[in-house]
């Protein structure tokens, strides 16, 4: 369906800034006879074998590898990603399908509870209809580390995904029903964010989750709460990345730079606070400004680009001023700071230092790609950097010494914390924070007990209850 311009659901190519296709915004009457649908699927679906569901799960990851080019190519179109890190993109959803077809039965299969008589044990059921509310960085990923969990567990999924990713967002229920999915075990909504709220509240939608900023999470939230529904929430980070006194520094400039420039910095867990100790600091900043002195910017098609523009012309705004303010404030640019005098949400590769807590750049999350780095005199004081922020998603520490790295990663208040690695994603490991990065995990198995009731049977007589 097309309309005016005026719909939000649209792809504007960040490349050109250009307007490439447009979607109508679906009526409540159609989205209340898609609830009904998903709803339907479930009354079937949550009664399927687990090899059924794997076999979809299965067939959704061989689609998804054969068409990984074209895919990845649609994700530099809507939101300007890299085609190399789309490809990556698209093959890590397809390991989390596998993963979950692999899985799934073993992580769900009941668990025996150690009782003095008789026996019990715990057996986890779907619950039914999940909403899932997703934004445009990751516009595959994002959307499947929900989906193939809650597939895998028998529940039925109705995704809003961002409305500047409609193309990622209609393909992929294309292609889990070319797998074998029923209609209505995994529907996309065409609706703006403003209706989101309203539809938690949906009596049919039984668990929440959204992955987006702090007021859209706590509106989604309490829009849950409030008619008693599970939800889960990943509202983005500021990460810090400790580099320690004898850490290789070569490989800490490496990884932390350029680990800052992946997506073009819109990444939750990028490493967005540089925290290097002072014996190293000048060395540190000096590698790192000859790095992205170098770097190529350009169209993300072309292999040889190696920053991608922003997703929007919105986005690249917004990241200028932050940089702006924080010089205003104080801050030193080492670096870039400005927009590329050329056509669509382009950046320079960008370094602040001298960033003080009196600063907004200080605590918030500056979502693109700039490399904030913190001089501190002690390890302590690092921890205390680290810790500055209301949001506690991942981290990195690194050093040679790995029970050093893994003491300072102990203090850290995130959900996760690499030792020598930017924080990063595979199936296996579950993914989430804490703080004002949100609650719940997604991926491994913590994300697919996450939405399934965990329902104790217990066998005795009632002589020997417990």
């Amino acid at each position: 369906m097309k309309m005016s311009n005026e719909s939000p659901i649209k792809t504007v190519n960040p490349t050109t800034n250009k307007v490439e296709k447009i979607y109508a915004e679906m009526t409540m009457a159609q989205i209340d006879a898609l609830f009904a649908k998903a709803d339907d699927a479930y009354q079937s679906w949550h009664k399927t074998s687990f090899p059924e569901r794997a076999q979809v799960l299965h067939n959704a990851a061989t689609i998804l590898r054969e068409r990984k080019q074209s895919l990845a190519k649609l994700c530099t179109i809507e939101m300007g990603k890299l085609l190399r890190e789309g490809i990556a993109e698209v093959e890590l959803c397809a390991d989390i399908f596998d993963y979950y077809a692999n899985e799934g039965a073993n992580l769900l299969a009941d668990k025996p509870i150690p009782v003095k008589y008789g026996k019990a044990f715990l057996t986890y059921d779907s619950i039914g209809v999940l909403l899932t509310v997703q934004p445009w960085n990751f516009p595959f990923y994002q959307i499947t580390r929900t989906a193939a969990a809650n597939i895998m567990a028998g529940n039925t999924v109705v995704l809003k995904h961002a409305s500047n990713v409609p193309q990622c967002a209609d393909i992929m229920e294309k292609i889990l029903r070319e797998a074998g999915a029923p209609e209505g075990v995994y529907t996309n909504l065409f609706i703006s964010g403003s209706k989101v709220s309203e539809l938690v509240t949906d009596p049919r939608v039984k668990g929440a989750s959204l992955t987006g900023s702090k007021p859209a999470g706590a509106s989604f939230a309490s829009a849950a709460a409030s008619c008693v529904k599970k939800s889960t929430l990943e509202l983005g980070g500021s990460d810090p990345f400790i580099v320690l006194a004898d850490a290789d520094l070569d490989l800490a400039v490496q990884t932390a730079a350029l680990g800052r420039l992946f997506n073009a910095g819109q990444v939750c867990v990028s490493p967005k606070r540089i925290i290097v100790l002072q014996s190293v600091a000048d060395e540190f900043i000096e590698k790192a400004k000859s790095l992205y002195q170098n770097i190529v910017v350009g169209d993300p098609l072309d292999p040889n680009t190696q920053l991608a523009p922003l997703n929007s012309e919105k986005a690249v705004q917004k990241v200028i001023k932050q940089v702006e303010l924080a010089v205003t404030e104080g801050a030193k640019l080492v670096l870039g700071g400005k927009r590329l005098a050329r056509e669509g949400a382009f950046m320079q590769p960008t370094i602040l230092t001298d960033i003080k807590p009196n600063m907004k750049a200080y605590s918030e999350e500056i979502f693109g790609p700039v490399l904030c780095i913190y001089v501190v005199q002690s390890i302590d004081e690092a921890i205390k950097i680290a810790n500055a922020t209301e949001f506690g998603l991942g981290g990195s520490v690194f050093g040679k010494d790995e029970k050093e790295a893994i003491r300072v990663a102990r203090q850290i208040i995130t959900g996760m914390v690499y030792i020598n690695h930017t924080t990063g994603i595979a199936p296996e490991l579950p993914f989430g924070g804490t703080k004002a990065s949100g609650y719940g995990r997604e991926q491994a198995e913590a994300g697919i007990h996450e939405f399934v009731n965990p329902k104790l049977i217990r066998v005795t007589t009632p002589d020997a209850a417990y």
